[in-house]
């Protein structure tokens, strides 16, 4: 059985701490953006299937007061569009990995991922109210990209940094949503035996570590004004068009 506690020295876990622990920081202020900092290290040094579980544990379970906090600021009406779209269309983002040469699949990607970056830095505003058909096709996009790649938080982050909300509102979407739409992914993860004993014992060191980071960053938020918040969110959708990109896959191994 691969042991994870015994086959990581105790340097690379604090490496693995610290690194989770940025990942937190940045999910609890932001409200998004922890898998893009966290998966891609992880998944080089360990099993992509326990890095993967072990993230969406803690991302979806440790994340639950963090959602509390903002239900009464969620826009129900984009979100809950957007989640549906997300939970129907990652089978498609599966079935194309499964089908397509993944190489130009993930190409794809990366130009999608920049292209929503540039949307969101040229400035351009979604002027009018999210309708429900418009939510849910920004919310399949997404799905699809999490489908392929687990990079689905560009298209809605961009969507909803792009419209007329306020970050608080803007926030509590991103928060709201990828609990939400990450329920289909427990039912896979479980049907496919992917929560394993590995997950558990890597659980002991990561919970307290996601929690006091969640929190910390919910802290910072408080403080802060729409200027830091919308550079912050446009630097971390530049993080996942970059760390998307196939040129780089020898520094992550």
């Amino acid at each position: 059985m691969f042991d994870i506690l015994a086959s990581f020295s105790p340097q690379l876990l604090v490496f693995l701490a610290a690194i989770l622990f940025v990942a937190g920081y940045i999910r609890g202020f932001a409200g998004f953006g922890a898998g893009m900092i966290f998966m891609p290290i992880a998944a080089s040094v360990m099993l992509p299937s326990t890095a993967a579980a072990t993230f969406l544990f803690i991302d979806s379970i440790v994340s639950l007061p963090l959602v509390r906090r903002v239900l009464h600021l969620c826009d129900w009406s984009t979100v809950l569009p957007a989640v549906f779209g997300s939970v129907l269309f990652v089978h498609a983002g599966a079935w194309l990995l499964a089908t397509m040469d993944v190489l130009t699949l993930r190409w794809i990607i990366s130009a999608v991922v920049a292209a929503t970056l540039a949307l969101v830095v040229s400035g351009w505003r979604y002027q009018k109210h999210p309708t429900p058909p418009v939510s849910f096709g920004v919310g399949a996009v997404s799905g699809i990209l999490g489908g392929v790649s687990q990079v689905s938080a560009p298209p809605v982050a961009a969507f909803w940094l792009s419209g007329r909300n306020e970050t608080p509102v803007i926030r509590a979407n991103l928060i709201m949503f990828f609990p939400l739409a990450s329920i289909g992914t427990f039912v896979a993860y479980i049907l496919n035996g992917f929560f394993t004993v590995e997950v558990v014992r890597l659980l002991v060191m990561a919970i307290p570590v996601y929690g006091i980071a969640l929190f910390l960053g919910s802290k910072g938020f408080t403080g802060s004004n729409q200027r830091t918040y919308r550079w912050i969110a446009n630097m971390l959708i530049a993080i996942a068009a970059i760390t998307s990109l196939p040129l780089l896959d020898p520094l992550l191994r």
